[in-house]
């Protein structure tokens, strides 16, 4: 499978599963009325309607900046969708799908709803990290791929040492 299939395919699964999590749990489930779900000690389902960027920052109450992030999603996922068509290892081509899939899912929600639907709650003790959803956590994975791939750059050769200076030695 060539990197840009393997990034297609991560695009759609992500996208799939994304909303599909969200539209099932929003408008298949009794949530809103019933949060939170809790799922053990260190995790819970909740409705967040989140109307600004990664951890709430940037929250935009007006219409004009709702369309202004779907448009910088949108671009964003562009622009990332052209290096994915580029990439020449899967892992590059998998962490991009990732992140585009997740940007056009957490733009879906902005453009549909102007807000995008969070709904899963991690904790420990006093400990509690941000509320987020598929999406989201597929952008995270996509951006800890890329970090892999620059460190760990899969297939592709190292030069050869410089050849030793011939000049003599005094």
């Amino acid at each position: 499978m060539t990197p840009f299939r393997a990034g297609l395919l991560a695009l759609l699964l992500t996208l799939i599963l994304d909303q599909a999590s969200k539209l099932g749990l929003y408008f298949g489930t009794d949530l809103v009325l019933t949060q939170p779900w809790r799922f053990g000690p260190f995790a819970d389902f909740v409705v967040v309607w989140n109307r600004g960027v990664s951890y709430g920052l940037f929250q935009q109450e007006g219409g004009l900046g709702r369309w202004i992030l779907v448009i910088l999603s949108l671009a964003a996922a562009l622009g990332l969708g052209i290096w994915m068509r580029r990439a020449t290892s899967r892992l590059l081509g998998v962490a991009l799908g990732l992140i585009v899939g997740g940007a056009l899912g957490n733009a879906i929600d902005r453009a549909a709803y102007g807000a995008v639907f969070d709904f899963v709650h991690l904790h420990a003790g006093g400990w509690s990290w941000y509320v987020f959803n598929v999406a989201d956590a597929a952008i995270v994975a996509g951006v800890i791929g890329l970090i892999l791939d620059s460190l760990f750059p899969a297939g592709r050769h190292q030069r050869d040492p410089a050849p030793s200076d011939p000049a003599p030695r005094l």
